[in-house]
């Protein structure tokens, strides 16, 4: 069920609420305003807990309240916010999802975060509505699909910005209303990547797809074998040779046919399961690949939001989904394949799959003359071995403005890329020299920079590649607080956030 969310001018001290969340940062000046009048209700306990050394709103600290009938409020969370000097919308983001956590584990099914006290000298009231919002709702997500018991405990129900000057509000419901909605399309993404893959095949994407287009009005095809077969998509139908589910290959567009809006292409890899095909995976290695779908995730995701949120833009969002399972019909090493676009292709890895179907989703996006096209995709283990497990993507660029944009999303929704290159070395890896133009492999050394560039060679557009290996599925939150275990949802903000900036 999704929380609700809602801005109030309402006193500080007088709103009924199970908890009021107050933001504090570390070696801060003296009290003021809703700190302030906290603290003079409750005869002295904020400043009691800073001077004794209880509380010095360090980041990830918090401390606990009952004002005993003082406040309307049940109880009051701190958080620390840390040094001024290092505060910005990430630190709002995790100070809210650590507090919202915080009270919903107390019992608190309603939370107010005093918006002021998160505030920040030259931060505009609206993303700082955003961060708090999307903080506080992304730390109460739950996968509930296949469970049968309930994980409702430490949730809440409704969330409320409270105190804000009437001159701001405007800007603070804009901001608010935005962050629950990229927060929502995050929850759909981190379904979608934490559904079991006996569920969540290409078909159920492909499902998936076909209702968010009906409930948003979204353009919607899906190309299934016969179709991908007259396209001549013989890279992407190459890796579904050893399935016994059928690979779907999914459009959707917002604003199809507006010749005056720029046209952004979106493509997520969509392996729904990778055992490795006859390049088979080692067992442990096989475990996490229902992740393998976790570009196509945040591309639905992104495609979901960007809809709802009704940018002005024609957005064009391509999953080939797939499933690449070893079987007598399964494509094999030394195979050659001959893409969508006459290229051809010597199989050195079928384990190197999702840059075959993502081979035929850049030549398909081409037909649409875009201004910027982005692929995000579970590529490779050297993308973890270069970045670390968990912690940033690996962005490859062919646009200096597409690249400059994309990590400025990064910066601003806290979601990592970083800037790698696009070597000539690396494509000589990959040229083969008998029977193809191409091989899909390039070995174990410079893979993540190999497979880039391999899907550079489809490109004519200008384009980037974001590596989401590792970034797919996470065990504990870390430093994030709003990150549950499972699905993070990577990718979705961050894309909505590049979308945006190109339209500044």
């Amino acid at each position: 069920m999704p929380v609700a969310t809602s801005v109030s001018a309402a006193d500080i001290t007088s709103i009924q609420i199970d908890a009021l969340v107050l933001g504090l940062h570390e070696g801060g000046a003296e009290l003021t305003g809703a700190a302030l009048a906290v603290d003079a209700a409750t005869t002295g306990a904020v400043r009691e807990l800073l001077t004794g050394g209880d509380f010095a709103g360090r980041v990830g600290q918090d401390a606990v309240i009952y004002p005993r009938g003082a406040l309307g409020a049940r109880r009051v969370v701190l958080v620390g916010l840390g040094p001024l000097s290092r505060h910005g919308l990430e630190s709002v983001r995790r100070a809210a999802a650590r507090a919202t956590s915080r009270a919903a584990e107390l019992g608190a099914r309603t939370v107010a975060l005093s918006l002021d006290t998160f505030d920040v000298r030259g931060l505009a009231r609206a993303d700082l509505a955003r961060a708090a919002v999307e903080g506080s709702l992304l730390a109460s997500y739950r996968f509930e699909s296949t469970r049968r018991r309930s994980q409702q405990a430490g949730r809440i129900d409704a969330l409320t910005l409270v105190g804000t000057d009437a001159d701001a509000a405007g800007e603070v419901e804009a901001g608010a209303a935005r962050g629950a909605v990229i927060a929502r399309a995050v929850w759909a993404a981190r379904d979608l990547v934490n559904q079991p893959p006996n569920v969540a095949n290409p078909l159920y994407l492909a499902e998936h797809a076909r209702a968010l287009a009906e409930r948003t009005g979204l353009a919607v095809h899906v190309g299934d074998k016969a179709w991908a077969t007259e396209q001549r998509m013989g890279a992407f139908l190459a890796v579904a040779q050893g399935t016994r589910n059928e690979p779907a290959f999914i459009v959707l567009e917002h604003n199809a046919g507006r010749a005056d809006l720029p046209t952004i292409v979106l493509v997520g890899k969509g392996v729904t399961f990778d055992s490795g095909g006859l390049t088979l995976k080692a067992r442990d290695g096989m475990v996490a690949m229902k992740s393998d779908m976790g570009g196509a995730a945040a591309v639905l995701g992104a495609t979901q939001a960007i809809a709802e949120l009704d940018l002005p833009v024609h957005l064009v969002s391509i999953c080939p989904c797939v499933e690449n399972m070893p079987d007598g019909a399964a494509y094999r090493p030394s195979d050659v394949i001959i893409a969508s676009n006459g290229v051809s292709i010597e199989i050195h890895s079928t384990d190197a799959e999702g840059r075959m179907a993502l081979a035929d989703a850049l030549v398909y996006a081409a037909r649409y003359a875009p201004d910027a096209v982005v692929d995000i995709a579970t590529l490779t283990g050297a993308s973890i071995t270069a970045l670390g497990e968990g912690v940033s993507s690996s962005l490859f660029a062919s646009d200096e403005a597409v690249a400059a944009q994309l990590v400025a999303a990064s910066d601003t929704s806290g979601e990592r890329v970083w800037r790698m290159p696009l070597f000539d070395e690396y494509r000589d890896t990959i040229d083969a020299k008998v029977a193809a133009d191409l091989k899909n492999s390039g070995g174990a050394k410079g893979g993540v920079g190999t497979a880039a560039v391999f899907l550079q060679a489809f490109t004519d557009f200008p384009w980037a590649h974001i590596d989401m290996a590792g970034m797919a599925l996470i065990d504990a939150a870390r430093k994030k607080p709003y990150l549950t275990p499972g699905a993070p949802g990577y990718g979705v903000r961050l894309l909505v956030e590049f979308v945006m900036k190109r339209l500044i």
